[in-house]
């Protein structure tokens, strides 16, 4: 992992995408041809802090958490733009562009970005809530897009309003549970 070492908080995307066919199909040779150079791409990108692979693997093509045929990709970048700049000002926006020719378009949210603590790897099914999250709730600053997106203070003020609420839930609801137990 790459970070710089005074940051605080990272963004965390998570991206899924249903294939048309499966991966071993000629039909998406053109695709897995390009899964080296583009995660390498990745991988040397200013601001690029960590991306999941298999155990053994280059990619992260053969997990299949969220379903048979759906790949994931879940990475972490020190600022939002560091990722902009590379989804959408590199050489994987050609990439992008020809999604068509080998993903199912998408029905519901298929990428949700949040913040997380410097040096904090996520978990597949963390990211996978945070979609989840996405889909049921809209946008927040727990789980947004680029298009309706939190600064890392905001998601940080989140966080810190929501304990507050469990806390005080937790201190009404244990008089109740006192009272209750003898």
């Amino acid at each position: 992992m790459t970070a710089s070492p005074h940051a605080v908080a990272h963004l965390a995307q998570l991206n899924v995408a249903t294939l048309l066919h499966p991966l071993d199909d000629p039909r998406l040779a053109s695709f897995v041809e390009l899964l080296d150079p583009v995660n390498a791409a990745a991988d040397g990108t200013p601001g690029f802090v960590w991306r999941l692979v298999e155990d053994g693997a280059a990619d992260a093509t053969a997990l299949r958490p969220a379903g048979e045929d759906v790949i994931v990709n879940l990475s972490v970048w020190e600022t939002q733009e560091a990722l902009w700049d590379f989804a959408y000002r590199s050489g994987h926006l050609e990439v992008m562009r020809r999604r068509r020719e080998w993903f199912a378009r998408h029905v519901e949210s298929h990428l949700v970005l949040w913040w997380v603590p410097a040096g904090h790897v996520p978990s597949v099914d963390e990211a996978l809530e945070r979609l989840a999250d996405l889909r049921t709730n809209g946008p927040s600053p727990r789980a947004f897009t680029f298009a309706s997106s939190y600064s890392a203070a905001e998601a940080a003020q989140h966080v810190e309003a929501a304990q507050h609420i469990e806390a005080a839930q937790h201190i009404e609801a244990a008089p109740a549970e006192e009272s209750h137990a003898g």
